[in-house]
């Protein structure tokens, strides 16, 4: 099967997959946030701040650890150039600095972001199976993808200069070779781990227990998935920068579960911010 990237124009703007991807996943997450502060009677407000500072703290921190991790400080200025878990932390950091702003304790966001975060990722990696970026390595597996005009195309000769992918020797450099849609098999898992903590809103463990769950989740999968993508950035062998990350998220996520295992005030108690306004 052979993909193109997804895009058109509108007007002198390039509208690509990837972008509108992004727009849908920011928009459905506020929306599970909405409906779970419903749910809860709460002030619903506070999913539209949250969605404002992921976004903001999102691409600031997806920026950064993109110039640290390559050195390209131009790509501070370029329209490419990001990196998920630089955006994953600078997200929760403007989530939580905008909690703090408004006097929301950090386990409440925590709770209420944690099932929306699993969602909007697996829809987010709709966006780079659009734009053909993040595939896995060359397969002969039915659902095996080529990408000709992918970041970088799936040719022989792009994929070992660019990914370091090894082909044997005397492989013809211009052939494109299909490979495994990482970005599907990520959205399928954490589709899954979005239907999992959605269904543990009511859980009997302290505010902010869902968050630790979703660490889990969320670095495993990644973890896994690692093996099959073709990246070039494996530190020990077989192993990626995002693996190493990804295992500094379990162990932060199983730490997060046992702190808040045992259920607390806090767990029945409304912050003042949250509460309704009376009409």
């Amino acid at each position: 099967m052979t993909i193109y990237p997804f895009k058109f124009l509108l007007g002198p703007l390039t509208i690509t997959g990837y972008g509108l991807m992004m727009m849908v996943a920011f928009l459905m997450a506020g929306w599970a946030i909405q409906l779970d502060l419903r749910q809860r009677r709460m002030n619903e407000d506070y999913a539209a701040d949250i969605v404002f500072a992921a976004v903001v703290g999102g691409i600031i921190g997806a920026k950064i650890w993109y110039v640290l991790l390559t050195g390209e400080w131009e790509a501070l200025f370029r329209r490419g150039g990001f990196v998920w878990y630089g955006g994953f932390l600078g997200g929760v950091a403007g989530v939580l600095l905008n909690g703090w702003r408004k006097g929301i304790p950090a386990r409440w966001t925590m709770e209420l972001t944690a099932a929306p975060l699993a969602l909007g990722y697996a829809l987010g990696r709709v966006g780079c199976f659009l734009v053909n970026d993040d595939y896995g390595v060359p397969s002969s597996l039915p659902w095996a993808m080529k990408f000709p005009d992918g970041l970088p195309p799936t040719r022989v000769a792009d994929l070992q200069q660019q990914l370091h992918v090894t082909f044997p020797p005397g492989t013809n450099p211009t052939d494109l070779v299909a490979v495994q849609p990482t970005q599907l098999y990520e959205t399928a898992l954490m589709m899954l781990a979005f239907w999992v903590l959605w269904r543990l809103r009511d859980h009997r463990h302290a505010t902010g227990w869902r968050f630790g769950v979703y660490l889990v989740l969320a670095g495993a999968e990644r973890f896994l998935v690692e093996f099959v993508r073709a990246k070039d950035d494996r530190l020990l062998g077989p192993f990626t920068l995002a693996q190493a990350t990804s295992v500094l998220l379990v162990v932060v996520g199983i730490y997060v579960m046992q702190r808040l295992r045992q259920p607390d005030a806090a767990a029945l108690a409304t912050p003042p911010a949250l509460k309704l306004q009376p009409t």
